[in-house]
């Protein structure tokens, strides 16, 4: 496609998303969200606000924002917000939660003190880890690694704080580095994805139609709307006071673990099948409302078709191939062939933007981008010479360190490109990282211990499921600027802003909070402990399949890339395949556990809608999912809010 050359004609001058206002009220409400989040979710392991794609206390708060905007624009017009300063909190609080998630910062704290307090004569970590375990980057005083994790202090007492400093003030720095790297990525896709290809960002319905105008009592007042929203408020409310106050009152079961349908399989080999769980998540449901139906579909079937391939595995039994089905490597393969795919369907503009970097001729009009692509190139390069001098520093070696982030990158990239044209409800994929491919293809012997070390360090932000991954709500807060009418300029420089920011109060409230709780009730202790003890085993050389190149792996990975090329091939020459590429990569490994019922119901109510209504009443439904979603993320907010002042966990509408 022929790319728009610089015009000499100025652009049309949009209103600004980014106000100082916007800025200053996302900020102060970044530290009360981080410890909303930390204590339901990271102590608690309850809540789980950051476990899906759209998170719900963000929501709420914009909800909340919203209807005192509504006051204001009756009595104080002036004072009320605009949609586009809606979008500025809203990225700064969704860049928070993300660096505050489960996936995030909340595995990486406990991390920084685990190979001193835990070390004993079994496990060796006195040898094994804290020798190459870098000093400016962990916490390794005995008496504040003690307090630290057994509880019933205070990071402010007897100088803790102090010990603090120097990692969380480079951690933060290396937060800092990898959003820009990201930020910059998403500057070079944002035309192509969001004006050439126009991809639709599902994600984004419900914060764009609630902060439409600044907001608007229509929204509130639709009838769809309110039958939605008082419908499942009215269960959420049963299920809350149920749980929390009147096991009497009866309680409606609709938790993924609430059904477990695998528990009747007990011979072989339909035992082997893994946790088969049946979730009805209304809101869940709700959300699948907004994918395309291929997807819905997609995700639902090879759901079925990941634990039809476990059995499989039990009954066939090869030796040379233990870890059949190859789950991790099978999501690898279709992530790799969607991002060779997606770069290639951008290689026009691409070019263009190289040539708008590189010459003064043919350039690209790049006025109303959110940086200009000199300025995002140019922070591309220190940001990514940042995070190398940082690995280095750190003892890792110069071509892990590439591998690594290049690794890193194609996964966050075709994350954040599915989230943009599919809006999956969620995306973890655990068991998909960097470390898993190097050691696939080199070994733990030919790695060593230097670059191992880093796996539990790293983990937080390519390893656990990326659940959190910062790069594609970046993404989606460009669009929500396009969308809206608004200039997006300066909005990734308050994404920036967002994550440094951000990254100090979850460390501070993180610490802090595992300072106060007894361990026994610190979830965020009790879930970040394996990946301190599969490191020392790597180093130890005692992983039976990590040690050499994994052949089978690779193998597993090839046919993989060549399958999902294929369902490629047959969705791009044929209108009526069902099946799309994107639900084979995200539905191969756990995550899609809590929400594949979610999808089959979405995609048979959605499929029916459109049959028998056609688009006419899919529009009409869609005020009915905003209230579904809107009902629960109202009520379930409220008991966790509650939960907080109470100090006990009440009613988990979420999964996670």
């Amino acid at each position: 496609m022929a790319q728009a050359p610089v015009s000499a004609a100025d652009p049309p001058v949009r209103q600004s998303a980014v106000t100082l206002r916007a800025i200053l009220l996302g900020l102060l409400l970044m530290p009360p969200n981080v410890y909303w989040c930390l204590q339901v979710e990271g102590i608690w392991h309850s809540g789980h606000p950051s476990a899906l794609s759209l998170f719900w206390n963000v929501c709420f708060t914009i909800l909340v924002l919203v209807a005192i905007n509504l006051g204001l624009k009756r009595i104080a017009p002036r004072w009320a917000l605009t949609q586009g300063e809606f979008i500025t909190i809203y990225v700064l609080l969704y860049m928070a939660t993300a660096l505050a998630g489960h996936d995030s910062l909340q595995l990486q704290i406990p991390v920084l003190s685990m190979p001193w307090y835990f070390a004993d004569d079994s496990n060796k970590y006195a040898t094994l880890l804290q020798p190459f375990l870098p000093e400016w980057l962990t916490v390794s005083n005995p008496d504040v690694v003690k307090a630290f994790i057994e509880g019933h202090n205070s990071l402010f007492d007897q100088g803790h704080w102090r010990f603090w400093v120097i990692p969380i003030f480079w951690w933060t720095a290396f937060i800092a580095a990898l959003g820009l790297v990201l930020i910059c990525l998403n500057v070079f896709v944002r035309r192509q994805w969001t004006e050439h290809e126009k991809l639709s960002y599902p994600i984004i319905q419900l914060p764009l139609a609630l902060t439409e105008g600044g907001g608007q009592a229509s929204f509130f007042t639709n009838k769809w709307f309110l039958a939605g929203f008082v419908a499942v408020a009215a269960l959420d409310i049963l299920n809350g006071l149920s749980r929390g106050f009147i096991p009497a009152l009866p309680y409606i079961k609709i938790r993924h673990n609430e059904h477990v349908w695998s528990d009747a399989f007990t011979t072989f080999p339909w035992n082997r099948m893994g946790r088969l769980e049946t979730p009805f998540y209304p809101f869940l449901v709700a959300l699948g409302f907004f994918l395309p139906l291929d997807l819905s579909f997609s995700i639902w079937f090879f759901f079925l078709f990941q634990k039809a391939q476990n059995v499989l595995a039990a009954v066939v039994k090869l030796p040379d191939m233990p870890e059949l089905p190859y789950s991790y490597e099978q999501t690898a393969g279709a992530l790799l062939v969607l991002f060779i795919y997606t770069v290639w369907l951008a290689r026009g503009h691409l070019s263009a933007v190289a040539r708008t970097i590189f010459t003064r001729h043919d350039r690209l009009d790049d006025r109303n981008e959110p940086v200009s692509y000199r300025t995002a190139f140019a922070g591309l390069l220190v940001g990514s010479a940042f995070l190398y001098w940082f690995s280095l520093r750190a003892g890792m070696s110069p071509g892990v360190i590439v591998a690594f982030f290049i690794i890193y990158g194609i996964i966050a990239f075709t994350i954040t490109r599915i989230r943009a044209e599919l809006g999956p409800p969620a995306h973890e994929m655990v068991g998909v990282n960097a470390y898993r491919l190097l050691i696939t293809f080199q070994g733990t012997a030919a790695l060593g211990p230097k670059n191992l070390i880093m796996y539990p360090l790293y983990y937080w932000f390519t390893g656990r499921g990326y659940r959190t991954q910062i790069m594609p709500p970046m993404m989606e807060g460009f669009k929500m600027a396009e969308r809206a009418g608004v200039s997006s300029r300066g909005l990734g420089w308050v994404m920036l802003l967002g994550l440094y920011v951000g990254g100090i109060a979850v460390y501070l409230i993180g610490a802090q909070l595992s300072f106060t709780n007894n361990s026994s009730f610190n979830g965020m202790v009790m879930h970040s402990h394996g990946h301190v003890k599969q490191t020392a085993t790597w180093i130890e050389g005692l992983a039976k399949y990590d040690v050499l190149p994994n052949v089978p792996r690779m193998i597993a990975l090839a046919a993989a890339m060549v399958f999902t090329a294929f369902l490629m091939f047959m969705r791009l020459n044929s209108l009526r395949w069902p099946f799309h590429p994107a639900g084979y990569a995200l539905s191969m490994t756990f995550g899609v556990d809590y929400f594949w019922m979610c999808m089959l119901l979405a995609w048979a109510l959605k499929s029916l809608v459109l049959k028998y209504g056609g688009y006419g009443l899919y529009r009409k439904v869609l005020p009915l999912c905003y209230g579904v979603l809107l009902g629960e993320y109202v009520v379930g907010a409220f008991w966790s809010v509650l939960s907080l002042f109470l100090h006990r966990p009440i009613y988990d509408f979420s999964p996670g």
